[in-house]
């Protein structure tokens, strides 16, 4: 389910030629998933809504999710290219004609990658690929430029968009001259940079609440313009998914393209690697399959980029396999890249580069014997800098001046100026974790009491929720060790995002500091806006205990709907306010409020609450769902009256001549002949009725009663 082996171009005679690294493939389980998903949306073009064979593979498509989802496993999340898709790092195969197929449908629709979460029921998988299925030239919009809307369809499928209207391809101006050094003709090479800017530079669904500065339309071709939307945004798997994806054809096009159209793709790719984070580098390696892969990668992008690049992926590839590369070797390969050996310019390529690669990443298992400072020194000595910039670091401490001097305070007990000046540099420099980490691995809380005492004082909880990007592990890390007086600060900065995943994050982390955040949010709710009173209700819910001086009766007659549905699920936990609660619930105009009192109707119905539901059902004010339900809970009510009103639902008198009269086949109407059947069978004021439906020419009415009939049967025969 990869990409095919393509030839690699012809060493220098001078290098032997290096052997080709295994590709990755896709489980068994994995492909199968994609092969049938494929299948289903092809069916639905076919087949009209309901029909028996699109639910049969429906239920295949539900079964094979099912058994994806392990302990390891709480979501699945799909890239999507062009012509291919990419899963758990491996790309399929764009010559599959199933998978390419189904990749060119999600491509259509402007996704860039879809996600599905553990808890997700047949019912929203089928919304889901029915929504897919449609062509998105028909429709009002694809579900890429939709968002808006379907994202709050479906709670445990999540779409990814993958549009950039500004990003198109770079064609030939017409004027006959040759190619800029950054240019490309329009060719794979082209298409393959375009994706991958369209991919980096997506709306992020789940950044924070401030707008985003879109770049200009001048500079968002640039690398350094992809790699710093690819930097700074929320690390979220199907987002990686799709720039790994394109990473990984990238790297095979690096390997086979020649002639001036690859030229742009691998002075763009150098420095693409050279402008993106280390951390970021380490991801997307890490994410891009097994050793295997991750090796073929290496070797096939070695052929096009410079010298640089391959020794910053070289790093970032050591770092995801978790070894140590010679760092020697590095600092000497990083050298002669700043001080080439030939006078003319740099090649592109060089065998001997390409070699040297294969042999550092083919068994890296040794650690690195040379100590942290003694490794820092060296680096800092082979890295070219000007005059300058050396003068400079000869006249201030160097990077990591300041964290010993806090380490070596620490293990000595005594604290001064010097100490504080260090700590409030790492906590300017942003690196207040790293005094987080001294006090967590301190040797006794007395050792690393001080420096915990000074963050303290510097307000650095406060200091990191204002943040631009807010670092969330890092927060909630200083928020437990804080405890429950960081709780009013929490609250605060989850109001001030407009994504909810981000909220989301923010009340996990309020969940995680116990019941005694439970006075803490009470106390915010009044103040907060609706969207924020509901999630906190339902935050207090989480709870083990509500708090003595919260009363959700307050809440109960709010305007907003999903606030009232909330409060009234708090209710029904006394057993003291439950009766009560549920008579609310059942009064309600809403009916979604309306379920909730249906549904603990339905465990434990109220004496008071059989008319109320008989009366609303009666007169139709709700929906056919809840008015099913109304029906069964009234039928729990075993007695004459009972089944009166249930015949009133199945049978009718005709004109003429005046006889029983089976009524039209409604959910209502089977809801009722079900119950009837089951608890009023033998009863001759019901005989009438089971004798029509027994008659009907309905096949589902028919089903209703023989189910019934079948039962008693087996049991007659049993005895």
């Amino acid at each position: 389910m990869t990409n095919p082996a393509q030839t690699a171009p012809p060493s220098a005679p001078s290098a032997p030629a290096a052997p080709r690294a295994a590709v990755a493939t896709l489980s068994r389980e994995l492909a199968d998933f994609l092969i049938e998903l494929s299948i289903t949306l092809n069916k639905h073009a076919i087949y009209p809504n309901k029909h028996p064979l699109l639910d049969l593979a429906i239920y295949g498509v539900a079964n094979r999710l099912a058994l994806l989802f392990d302990e390891k496993r709480d979501s699945l999340s799909i890239g999507v290219a062009r012509r291919q898709l990419i899963i758990e790092g491996v790309a399929t195969d764009p010559l599959n004609p199933v998978l390419k197929e189904l990749a060119q449908r999600l491509h259509k629709h402007h996704i860039g990658a879809i996600k599905f979460v553990r808890g997700i029921t047949r019912e929203e998988l089928a919304e889901a690929l029915a929504a897919l299925a449609l062509d998105p030239v028909r429709t009002e919009k694809p579900i890429g430029h939709d968002l808006d809307r379907i994202g709050d369809l479906w709670e445990h499928v999540r779409f990814f968009p993958l549009t950039y209207d500004r990003l198109q391809l770079i064609e030939d101006d017409g004027s006959g001259e040759p190619a800029g050094p950054d240019q490309m003709a329009s060719s794979r090479a082209t298409q393959l940079w375009i994706g991958l800017a369209r991919a980096a530079l997506v709306s992020d669904t789940s950044a924070s609440s401030g707008p985003r500065e879109e770049p200009d339309e001048s500079t968002a071709l640039e690398p350094a313009t992809v790699a710093r939307a690819i930097d700074e945004h929320q690390r979220e798997e199907a987002y990686d998914q799709v720039i790994v994806g394109y990473l990984l054809q990238i790297g095979d096009e690096l390997r086979t393209a020649d002639g001036p159209e690859a030229v742009g793709l691998q002075r763009r790719v150098s420095r693409l690697v050279g402008s993106l984070k280390e951390s970021t580098l380490e991801k997307l390696l890490e994410m891009g399959g097994d050793k295997a892969q991750r090796r073929k990668f290496l070797l096939d992008a070695s052929q096009g980029v410079t010298v640089e690049a391959v020794i910053d992926l070289v790093k970032a590839a050591s770092a995801a396999e978790g070894q140590t590369v010679s760092h020697s070797m590095l600092r000497m390969l990083s050298k002669l890249a700043h001080h080439p050996s030939s006078g003319g310019p740099r090649q592109k390529t060089d065998p001997t580069v390409r070699d040297v690669m294969r042999r550092l990443v083919d068994d890296w298992s040794l650690d690195d014997p040379n100590p942290e400072a003694y490794r820092r020194v060296l680096e800092n000595m082979s890295t070219s800098r000007s005059e300058s910039e050396a003068a400079a670091s000869q006249a201030h401490p160097t990077e990591c001046e300041p964290e010993r001097m806090v380490q070596i305070a620490i293990e000595v007990g005594a604290m001064g100026p010097q100490v504080r000046e260090a700590m409030s540099s790492l906590c300017k420099s942003g690196r207040a974790g790293v005094l987080l980490d001294m006090v967590e691995s301190a040797p006794s809380a007395d050792a690393g009491a001080p420096v915990w005492e000074f963050l303290l004082g510097q307000g650095i909880l406060d200091t990191l929720l204002k943040q631009q990007r807010v670092d969330l592990p890092l927060v909630g890390r200083f928020a437990r060790r804080v405890g429950i007086s960081s709780a009013p600060a929490l609250i605060a900065a989850a109001t001030t995002y407009e994504d909810a995943k981000i909220r989301t994050q923010f009340y996990d982390l309020l969940h995680s500091l116990g019941d005694d955040a439970g006075s803490v949010i009470s106390e915010k709710i009044p103040e907060a806006p609706p969207l924020v009173q509901r999630e906190l209700l339902a935050l207090l819910g989480r709870l083990g205990a509500l708090p003595a001086n919260f009363s959700a009766n307050d809440y109960v007659l709010n305007p907003e709907p999903l606030v009232r549905r909330e409060a009234v699920r708090l209710l029904l936990r006394d057993p003291s306010t439950r009766d009560s609660a549920a008579m609310t619930a059942l009064f309600d105009q809403d009916d979604r409020v309306v379920f909730v009192g249906l549904t603990a109707a339905q465990e434990k119905c109220p004496s008071a609450a059989v008319d109320l539901i008989k009366h609303r059902v009666d007169r139709g004010e709700l929906d056919s769902q809840l008015r099913t339900m109304g029906i069964r809970i009234v039928a729990q009510q075993r007695g004459p009256q009972t089944l009166e009103w249930l015949l009133g639902f199945v049978a009718g008198e005709a004109r003429w001549p005046r006889r029983p009269k089976l009524r039209p086949s409604t959910p209502e109407m089977l809801a009722a002949l079900s119950m009837i059947t089951s608890g009023w069978s033998d009863d001759p004021a019901a005989a009438a009725a089971i004798r029509l439906a027994e008659q009907s020419k309905d096949s589902e009415v028919r089903a209703k009663v023989s189910r019934k009939r079948s039962g008693e049967s087996e049991g007659s025969n049993q005895t």
